[in-house]
């Protein structure tokens, strides 16, 4: 299964079109406020709002085999720790050898931004480049995932 933490995701028909190549079931979690896909293999699941009710729904049944598309670091390392294959929008991999540093890494900057009101906003914008290194990695981490379904084994 791929689960996509869906509020914000840019890469949403990627992933519909990559799980429906695989035949996988793909799941959209959101606070609601998307349009479903007519797609069969795609289940849209609109969750309550408040901090993180998506994340943890898809904390709380992602496991080896699994693919989790989010750029939710906390959410990233819950999942890696489950056994799931992490794949943020960009096409970066997360796995338990770089979770930590990210992790580590996001706590900082969050931390710089706090301290100092004029370190606000926003990265560099979502580029073609990003879109289409995140379609590469997403086929990776899937043949990956089956594998480790196949075997029972987490990454």
């Amino acid at each position: 299964m791929i689960y996509v933490d869906a509020d914000a995701c840019p890469v949403k028909a990627e992933a519909e079109r990559v799980a429906t190549r695989h035949g996988l079931t793909l799941f959209v979690v959101s606070n609601g406020g998307l349009r479903p896909s007519q797609n069969p293999l795609v289940e849209n699941i609109i969750v309550p709002d408040g901090p993180d009710v998506a994340d943890m729904w898809i904390a709380d049944r992602a496991k080896a085999g699994d693919v989790v598309i989010t750029g939710d670091i906390p959410l990233a390392a819950k999942c890696v720790e489950a056994g799931a294959r992490v794949i943020k929008h960009n096409g970066e991999i997360l796995d338990a050898r770089n979770i930590g540093q990210v992790l580590a890494t996001r706590d900082l900057m969050q931390d710089l931004r706090s301290a100092d009101p004029f370190r606000q906003g926003g990265g560099r914008p979502f580029s073609k480049a990003d879109r289409s290194r995140f379609l590469d990695g997403l086929e990776r981490v899937v043949r990956f995932a089956k594998s480790d379904a196949e075997k029972g084994t987490a990454p």
